[in-house]
């Protein structure tokens, strides 16, 4: 479902996948995207006035990313009702192709097949966003997290075995900072950012969406939690300051 804030006819609009939803950070308003729009000044003060909501007071916000979205619904499904909503997009963010390679889980040869499937489809996610959006304003194409945090020890979490899983990670993003740069998107480093704060933080399967210790920024194994999703959004606003974005337009 569609969750669209305020009556503005220019957006923020989220794309993609759970990387970028309210759920497992402990609901509506606290997940990465939903703090990038608006922060939440108890949770962390720190980023106070440091969001869309005070820099582009102009923009509503539309989150589209779904839990379990990959580069086929996105296509299929999140950008037809962007463009059915008959708002125009002026900023974007899009995290997707973990749950496409996840869907190969355990065979490598066919996940690295899975990533050039990926790469295609974003490409064609991007070159449908290019025509609706202004040239100049940005889109924003996250990495993949690891929450094994480059160990490859899937058991620890219990999954089953994957050596490779690492490597296959490090080709997904390759893939996707490529296509963002072919078609003059910015890439937000969430991979990067999110490093150590896995299993070498703790257990990244415990189901607490607000950890007692802020360094954990996983749930339920691949979900980021309140503290991920923070990381999330400190990973967009990043890579919106290096596109000169936001500011008022």
């Amino acid at each position: 479902m569609m969750v669209l804030e305020g009556a503005a006819l220019a957006l923020y609009v989220s794309l993609g996948d759970s990387i970028s939803i309210d759920t497992y950070a402990g609901g509506p308003g606290r997940g990465g995207a939903s703090l990038l729009a608006r922060n939440r000044d108890d949770d962390f003060p720190d980023w106070r006035h440091r969001d869309l909501a005070t820099t582009r007071p102009e923009l509503g916000f539309a989150l589209l990313a779904s839990d379990g979205g990959t580069t086929g619904s996105v296509l299929e499904d999140q950008l037809p009702r962007l463009k059915s909503c008959g708002r125009v997009p002026r900023v974007v963010t899009l995290t997707v192709g973990g749950n496409d390679v996840l869907g190969a889980y355990g065979d490598t040869r066919r996940a690295l097949e899975v990533v050039g499937v990926v790469r295609d489809g974003v490409g064609r996610v991007l070159d449908r966003l290019n025509a609706l959006i202004a040239p100049g304003d940005p889109v924003v194409v996250g990495t993949v997290y690891d929450p094994s945090d480059g160990t490859g020890e899937t058991w620890r979490v219990g999954l089953p075995p994957w050596p490779d899983v690492v490597d296959v990670v490090a080709e997904l993003n390759a893939a996707l900072r490529a296509v963002a740069s072919e078609h003059g998107s910015v890439v937000a480093d969430i991979h990067g950012r999110f490093l150590g704060h896995g299993l070498q933080a703790g257990d990244p399967a415990q189901p607490d969406a607000r950890p007692g210790d802020r360094a954990l920024w996983y749930c339920d194994v691949i979900e980021p939690n309140a503290w991920g999703a923070d990381a999330v959004r400190a990973a967009f606003w990043e890579a919106l300051q290096e596109q000169g974005k936001p500011q008022a337009s």
